[in-house]
């Protein structure tokens, strides 16, 4: 479970780092868009106070708290399931990046009451208008990860 703890603390710092620097230090919550390496990468504000792509955005302060909530239920039930699994190191590693993912994004909704999703990319002419973060590049991954190799090595039972 070492290396579950691990990749969780260092996506958390991560994401959160990342956000600090951009939103707070280069001042994007004011700015709105920075231009990094156009059109591939741009640091564009949004908040989020919905899931993926500002779905089930009500702004209630109800489905803030149920997003809290939801989302850090799916992180205990991770670290539940794969200790009780005896995870492997790489599945570790990949519930690691769920959870530290999950618990970024739970900390903006209770820091700000919204995600703060800053990164946009575009390319070959297609202009995306959705933001991201790395908590939810590692919640992609991480899930990504669990569905491809949880269970990898085992034999059937």
């Amino acid at each position: 479970m070492r290396a579950l703890a691990l990749t969780a603390l260092a996506t958390l710092a991560a994401d959160q780092g990342s956000k600090l620097v951009v939103v707070q230090l280069l001042d994007l919550k004011t700015r709105g868009h920075i231009e990094v390496l156009p059109p591939l990468l741009q640091f564009r504000m949004a908040w989020n106070r919905g899931v993926n792509f500002g779905l089930g955005a009500s702004g209630s302060d109800l489905a803030r708290w149920l997003f809290i909530a939801f989302a850090l239920a799916i992180a205990a039930w991770v670290v539940w399931w794969i200790w009780r699994e005896g995870g492997t190191r790489r599945t570790q590693v990949f519930g690691g990046l769920l959870v530290g993912g999950a618990l970024g994004n739970v900390i903006d909704r209770l820091v700000h009451g919204a995600v703060a999703d800053f990164l946009n990319m575009s390319c070959c002419g297609i202009s995306n208008p959705w933001s991201f973060n790395l908590a939810d590049v590692a919640i992609f991954a991480g899930a990504l990860g669990l569905a491809l190799f949880a269970g990898a090595g085992k034999s059937a039972q």
